[in-house]
Parts: structure tokens; C-alpha cells; sequence
């Protein structure tokens, strides 16, 4: 697939990245020479410099026979402008465009093909703000992923000493749970996936990856680890577009403050915001924390734009008693490097945003993706199609068939039922499968696999 990318910030470079290595033709377009070099000097892709938005531009990195176009760069309206380019000159036939703007998104009628034909529009703040909501919900979790318009949730864990499965065999799971169908997907142990067995030993310190019907998980939870009490009292470091949503979208439930540096800031916040106590102040600032009373805190979000100070603000929040801390940090050393540490969750915007639009790049019919393991493995909910004679999947029972190595179905939804993926469950047309990819070089293997014959149309 021929691909252009527009803007090589976070979302961009890390879109090629993802892409770059399965074999799609990548072009990338940036304003900054800096960026683009050193992009060029480690992926296989074509850069080029120039405005986005320039009709010459994008004639150069050759939208004339493009299959898709990929607008991320930090302005909404040359986004928006490349995709009518694309459309009204080129007849580009995928337009996907990052919009920032609560303006233009309350007004979805500005991305039809009357208007800006933007195919499909991704907003990265809300998709982390939604990431951070679910963060909140459920406190024991590292990440949790959502399928199937929320019937299925994918949740990562670490595995804690005194857990109820922890040294013991996951064939048990069903014992301690009779009446709650689960599976562990694949669990990470010292940077490397493992695929479960009935037989498998979950340790201490796993990162486990299970999944259930949303309405289940609080019950798996429990049996991997233990609870947390429910999250109350929150406090968010950073009032730019992801700390006001945050606290917008927690404010009604919880006890939501936030800190901002910048006094104008504060002010609209404390315009936008009803039920959020607003402080002028510093989140490296360890008198302002304590007077807050940090120690009494929940969660705590350190939201800024800056990575040094997120991480600074949140070992001292953690140092002075808040129960857990996450922190946003948009290089990828920097989330390995205090993932795991005294910071509960070190999130990576770029990463959190990548599936979905990954969702759009993926061959057949995938209706949602989720980078999982920072990049290294993925998983997609694919919509089976044909039946037993067009499709190697539909009409089958899992056992029968025969995924590339490194894939694993974790679970089927039919209509609205949830059914775990075990060795006798049989796929039918139009079941939503939930498929596991641990070795991102089979992606197109697994892709195919589910694409039905020719003579099936």
C-alpha cells in the first residue's frame, strides 16, 4: 500500500514506524529538515520537505497514485485542507485527518464530501483522555482495551504475590470463577510474550493480558490480584487539551484538582470547569503538593507537555503518599526506562493513538486495533465473512484452524453475546474475532487469513 503521511511529530513517526516494516511504500512530510533526517537515517521511507497543505507538495511525494493519506500534523485546518486537495484533485481514496478542535469536531458535517472529504477524523487527546478514564475506573489496571463498542474489554494487570491464581496453574481460573467465562490472552514475563496453556503458571511480577465481557472483569481482577479501593480523589498535573477533558470528564464523579502553571490558563479552566478546584502552581512544587494533601490522593495524572516534569511530579507525588501515579511521556526511552518503577504507568500518546489508525491501514475487514506491549504485538477485532467453503475460518472450530504462528483468538462476539475463543468454539459469518499478534511480521498472514475467496463475491 502506498501511504503519505503528513507531519512526522509523535503520531506520525511513530505511524511509519509501525507501518515502514510491512511493506508499504511510506512517504513522510514535515517543514522540519531535523526530524525528517534522522527519520530517513533510521526507517526505510521516503521524506520530504515542504507545507502540507501545498498542492506541489503533495504532487512530490506522489499523491497522484496514493492509496491512502494520513494528516497528522499539530494543524487541524492544513489537515483538513490536505484531504480536500487529496479528494477534489487527486481522488485520493482514504483521507484520514488528526483534529485537535472541539469546534470542528461538535460539527461532523464539515468532513463530508461537500465539504473537507475527510474520510475519518481521530482526535489523539480524546483517545487519551477515554484511556485515562478507564485508568481511573478501574485502579488495579495498566491499560484496558475496549471491543465490539465495549461488550469485550482486554485488561492488563501485573500479577502481585498473594493473588489468588498466582502460583497456581490458570486451568484453576475456572474453579475460582464457575459462573465467569475468561481467558488470559498472553502474558509478558521479563520482556517476552508467553501464549497460555491450561497448564501455565502465572508469576509475580507478570504483566497478565486478559480478557472477558466488560461486565466481568472486576471478578478476573480480583482472582489475579488484589483490589484496590475505588479510586475517589484525583488530581491532574497540566491543563492543555488532555487535563481539561480529563477533569471534564471526571469532575461530576470524582474530586477532581488540577494545576497549571500558566495564570491565563488557569483562568479559562476555571471558566470550562464546575466542579474542579483549579490551583495556580507548580507540580514539582513539594510545598504546594503537601498542602494539597497529595498523601490523601488517589491518582495522580501528570499531564503536561513537558516529559522531564511529568516524570519529576510524579515520583514526588508518589514519594509523598499519593496511591498511584501516571505519567504522560512522549519518548518512547523514557516510558521504558520508568514503566514498572516508582511510576505506576508511564503512557505514550503516540502509542495509546496508533490503532486507531492502524484500523484503517489493516487489509479486510477490521473494525478496531490496539498496539499492545509498546508497539511490539498487536490485537484486532476482524469481522469473519463467506462460510465454510470460501473462508479458512467461518464454519470451523478454533482448533481447526490453523493461524500462523505467534496469532491466537482470544474470543468471538455474535450480535450482542460474548463467547471466549476455547478449542471447540466454531466461528460463524459475521462473528466479530478477537485475534492476538504477538510478532508484528505475520500481521498480513493473519490479515489474509480472513479474506475470502475470490469466487465468494
Amino acid at each position: 500500500m502506498k501511504i503519505i503521511i503528513l507531519g512526522a511529530g509523535q503520531v506520525g513517526s511513530t505511524v511509519a514506524e509501525s507501518l515502514v516494516g510491512e511493506a508499504n511504500d511510506i512517504t513522510i512530510v514535515d517543514t522540519d529538515t531535523e526530524r525528517l533526517r534522522l527519520l530517513r537515517d533510521r526507517l526505510d521511507l521516503r521524506t520530504l520537505v515542504g507545507n502540507a497543505a501545498h498542492p506541489a507538495v503533495l504532487e512530490q511525494a506522489g499523491i497522484a497514485d496514493a492509496d491512502m493519506l494520513l494528516a497528522v500534523t499539530m494543524s487541524d485546518e492544513v489537515n483538513m485542507v490536505a484531504c480536500k486537495l487529496a479528494a477534489s484533485l487527486y481522488n485520493t481514496p482514504t483521507r484520514i485527518a488528526r483534529i485537535r478542535s472541539t469546534e470542528y469536531l461538535t460539527h461532523p458535517e464539515i468532513f463530508n464530501l461537500d465539504n473537507f472529504c475527510v474520510d475519518f477524523s481521530i482526535c489523539p487527546e480524546q483517545i487519551m483522555t477515554d484511556c485515562l478514564q478507564k485508568l481511573v475506573e478501574f485502579p488495579e489496571a495498566l491499560r484496558v482495551f475496549e471491543f465490539a463498542d465495549g461488550l469485550v474489554s482486554l485488561v492488563a494487570v501485573k500479577a502481585f504475590e498473594g493473588g489468588p491464581l498466582v502460583g497456581h496453574p490458570l486451568s484453576l481460573m475456572r474453579t475460582h470463577l464457575p459462573k465467569v467465562d475468561a481467558r488470559v490472552a498472553v502474558i509478558f514475563r521479563h520482556d517476552k510474550p508467553i501464549i497460555p496453556e491450561g497448564n501455565t503458571v502465572i508469576h509475580a511480577g507478570d504483566e497478565v493480558f486478559f480478557i472477558a465481557a466488560t461486565e466481568h472483569i472486576r471478578a478476573v481482577l480480583h482472582e489475579i490480584r488484589r483490589m484496590d479501593k475505588p479510586a475517589k480523589r484525583i488530581m491532574i498535573v497540566g491543563g492543555g487539551n488532555i487535563g481539561r477533558r480529563l477533569a471534564m470528564a471526571l469532575e461530576k464523579n470524582y474530586q477532581v484538582k488540577i494545576i497549571e502553571y500558566n495564570k491565563k490558563v488557569c483562568e479559562r479552566l476555571a471558566g470550562d470547569l464546575s466542579n474542579t478546584l483549579v490551583l495556580h502552581g507548580d507540580g514539582t512544587d513539594e510545598n504546594l503538593m503537601q498542602s494539597e494533601n497529595i498523601d490523601e490522593i488517589d491518582i495522580f495524572c501528570a499531564l503536561t507537555n513537558d516529559d522531564e516534569n511529568n516524570i519529576m511530579s510524579s515520583l514526588l507525588a508518589k514519594s509523598c503518599g499519593a496511591r498511584k501515579v501516571i505519567a504522560l511521556i512522549n519518548r518512547r526511552a523514557y516510558v521504558n526506562l520508568v514503566q514498572g518503577s516508582k511510576i505506576d504507568i508511564a503512557l505514550s500518546p503516540a502509542q495509546v493513538t496508533i490503532g486507531s489508525l492502524l484500523a484503517y491501514v489493516r487489509q479486510g475487514d477490521v473494525a478496531v486495533v490496539h498496539s499492545l506491549w509498546r508497539g511490539a504485538a498487536e490485537a484486532l477485532e476482524i469481522v469473519a465473512h463467506g462460510d465454510q467453503h470460501s473462508s479458512k475460518v467461518v464454519g470451523r472450530r478454533i482448533d481447526q484452524i490453523d493461524l500462523p504462528q505467534g496469532a491466537t483468538i482470544g474470543a468471538l462476539v455474535r450480535g450482542k453475546q460474548v463467547i471466549m475463543g476455547h478449542r471447540d468454539s466454531v466461528i460463524e459469518a459475521d462473528d466479530h474475532v478477537i485475534v492476538f499478534v504477538l510478532n508484528k511480521k505475520i500481521i498480513r498472514k493473519v490479515e489474509q487469513f480472513f479474506q475470502v475467496n475470490v469466487g465468494f463475491f
